[in-house]
């Protein structure tokens, strides 16, 4: 049987140590379902959008997810485009509006709005073709590197904040080049992403009332604790380095 190494962090690799945890079988589980979940995003974005439902495969895709893929199809579709593109999951993303990608842009102070209208700008002029039946290839990339983010992030879901992360770190499409035109970079949103998760598992933990505007609230400010000392790093960093230039 091939073996594959696995590396840990020093204090881990102590702490497994002296549980005597079963790594080999818990690296196999889990590999196990990782692959499982990449097979299933790759059959998904190579069949065939004709069916009823394209994300009926994805059932470890949130139901926002989900409606965000059915409506990048509609509006490829609307626009006679030949393939369902990165553009058009962005799309998606805003038009749903309720998802945690738009709350993740608005914390880290891009305007869902200004993105729609960039978005608008590089799309180009409405074509004559047939109805999309595919994925295009950077969208296909994009959703699998979806996945990648949420199996990276111990997640055993796929959200639409992983959607966002994975139109950001693709290369070649639309999305990710309007996205980063607008200064959101893959690093920091990631970091916005884990931010907004424990700002929304702090929320569950408190009175089940909660309304939407406080669910707002606490992420936002789950994300601002959590961003503030990079913050202040880099404006000590700046002004170290506009000492160092007057001297």
């Amino acid at each position: 049987m091939p073996k594959i190494n696995v590396y840990l962090p020093d204090d881990l690799a102590e702490r497994v140590k002296a549980t005597g945890v079963p790594v080999s079988a818990i690296c196999q589980r889990a590999l196990e379902q990782s692959v499982r979940r990449v097979t299933t995003i790759r059959a998904t974005v190579l069949g065939d959008l004709e069916v009823d439902d394209p994300t009926a495969q994805l059932s470890q895709f949130t139901e926002r997810t989900r409606a965000v893929i059915k409506l990048a199809v509609e509006r490829a579709r609307a626009d006679g485009a030949s393939t369902v593109g990165t553009e058009h999951l962005l799309h998606g993303i805003l038009v749903e509006g309720t998802n945690l990608a738009v709350q993740v842009l608005r914390a880290g102070e891009t305007d869902p709005g200004h993105v729609e209208k960039a978005l608008a700008d590089a799309l180009p002029a409405r074509a004559d073709n047939p109805q999309a039946t595919q994925f295009s290839g950077p969208a296909a990339n994009a959703l699998e590197l979806t996945v990648t983010e949420a199996i990276a992030l111990g997640h055993n879901y796929v959200g639409c904040e992983h959607l966002l992360l994975g139109l950001i770190s693709e290369p070649d499409g639309t999305a990710g080049q309007v996205l980063r035109e607008l200064g959101v970079d893959l690093r920091s949103t990631r970091r916005t992403v884990v931010a907004a998760l424990t700002g929304y598992a702090h929320l569950r933990a408190q009175a089940g009332s909660a309304t939407p505007a406080d669910a707002a609230t606490v992420i936002t400010t789950a994300i601002q604790r959590e961003l503030r000392p990079v913050l202040d790093r880099i404006e000590r960093l700046e002004q170290r380095t506009g000492l160092a230039s007057e001297t």
